[in-house]
């Protein structure tokens, strides 16, 4: 093994009799613009809303709740779409959610969330996955639209305006208060359901 390896390593390194180092070097570039431009074609298709709900475990669980919610339909009609709450904007951030999500996937193919059963039974678990890395993240993708900033607290009513107050003096993220802003509360959460907004 170790002596094809060896003849495998001194091939690679002799230098070409057929082809000119120019023209091994145009088609090295050319590929590696095709294979790139490749993956980040197939990157943002995964961040579709199409994409997202294609699987039925997605489709007729969450999708039908997030259907209800104002990141769906508002007086303004802007949207947010999954990937503009499940998945980072800049690239390194975005690599390690889509290999995060390759446990999601596995779920998908071993069937452990295929029944509308079975994804009530680990509801739990996946939000309490997801609000950690929220937390983890500082709320990062919720801060992509909203901002204490930006609020006017004016407009808000007196609850929600003294919480925004108070999450901002104690340098809290916007997942520690709205759980549940765009699917259902899992049943069986250690808080209690009156604590968020």
């Amino acid at each position: 093994m170790a002596g094809k390896l060896a003849t495998l390593w001194a091939t690679l390194k002799k230098p070409s009799a057929k082809y000119s180092l120019l023209g091994l070097l145009v088609t090295g570039f050319i590929s590696g613009i095709l294979f790139w431009g490749g993956f980040n074609t197939g990157m943002e298709a995964t961040n579709t809303m199409d994409f997202c709900i294609s699987c039925h475990e997605m489709h007729d669980n969450v999708y039908q709740e997030y259907k209800k919610t104002i990141h769906y339909s508002n007086r303004t009609g802007v949207r947010a779409v999954c990937s503009d709450c499940h998945v980072p904007k800049d690239w390194t951030h975005k690599m390690i959610r889509k290999i995060q999500a390759s446990r999601e996937v596995w779920g998908k193919l071993t069937g452990t969330i295929d029944t509308k059963e079975k994804f009530e039974a680990k509801r739990l678990t996946l939000a309490e996955r997801e609000w950690a890395r929220m937390k983890a993240a500082d709320s990062r993708e919720c801060r992509n639209c909203h901002s204490f900033e930006g609020m006017d607290v004016e407009k808000q009513k007196a609850r929600g305006a003294k919480m925004h107050k108070i999450a901002q003096e104690e340098k809290q993220t916007c997942i520690d208060c709205h759980k549940g802003i765009a699917h259902t509360k899992p049943k069986g959460m250690k808080e209690d359901a009156d604590e968020d907004l």
